[in-house]
Formats: C-alpha cells, structure tokens, sequence
C-alpha cells in the first residue's frame, strides 16, 4: 500500500466517524426533543419546550384557541414556507435552549412579526381594511396594541 492510498484510507475512515457521529447526534437530538411532533400542527409540540408552556397554556386559555394553532399565526401559508420557517425557528430555539441563552421574556424576530402580523389581517380581514386605508398605513401594526391577543402572558 503506497503512502498516498493509506493517508486516503486514513481521512476516509475518519471523515466517515465524524459523519456518523455528526449523523447520529442529530437523529438523537431529534428523537429526544420529539422533534416529529413539531410536524404537525398540534399546539402542544410547542410545549415540548419548557419555556414556551407558559404561551401554551395562555393560548389554551385564550379565545383564539377555537380558531387558531400555533401555525395558523406564527407559520408563513403554504407548505414550503411553512417549513421553511418552523425548520429556522426550531434551529435557534434548539440552539438558545442547548446553550441556556434565550432571551427571557422571549421576544419576536421581525420576519416573525411580519408572518404574525399577516395572519391577524388574513382573519380579520373584516376590521383591517381600517388599517389599509389610514394615512399613515406603514405604522400601524396589529402588534402594536394586540400584542398579547393569542396568548396575554399578563
């Protein structure tokens, strides 16, 4: 075996362990964090995490509970921007829950916002169009003043 074929086989061997390793660290992540139920549009795989159980069970008591998921305000329409979306969301709420660096009380990114602040004016269609033809239309948000509709936390 010339020198060249066995360093080959050496960086295979161990390019293959640290894909495995890599592989199987993520199929074990996933496994323990019931990473499946985050699939569906099930409001309790929300509260798979501690820190989300609070908005849970707000949400749960909330009005909205009849008409609304966790998806139906906080998911963008449509199949692959819906998971787009939970797939970028579960990647920094898994990193900021590993590492113990969220920020506490929990707040909104602006792209999330933005999703939010379109599913309030997709289902109250019938009041936004107030909002739609107010002079200063780019201030005025849903968020703003209804901030804590879905789930009041006060």
């Amino acid at each position: 075996m010339t020198a060249w074929t066995r360093k080959t086989k050496i960086w295979g061997i161990g390019a293959g362990a640290a894909i495995g390793i890599a592989v199987g660290g993520g199929l074990y992540t996933f496994v323990y964090a019931r990473g499946g139920s985050y699939l569906s549009d099930n409001p309790a795989a929300c509260a798979n995490c501690h820190i989300m159980q609070d908005h849970f069970d707000a949400w749960h008591k909330s009005s909205h509970r009849a008409v609304a998921t966790c998806n139906d305000c906080h998911t963008p329409p449509g199949l692959l921007p819906k998971y787009a979306n939970k797939a970028k969301n579960g990647f920094f709420h898994s990193l900021y829950f590993t590492t113990g660096d969220f920020p506490d009380p929990l707040r909104i990114t602006p792209g999330n916002r933005e999703v939010t602040e379109r599913a309030c004016r997709k289902c109250h269609s019938e009041i936004t169009h107030a909002l739609e033809a107010h002079p200063r239309n780019e201030r005025l948000a849903c968020l703003q003043c209804h901030g804590d509709v879905g789930h009041p936390l006060r």
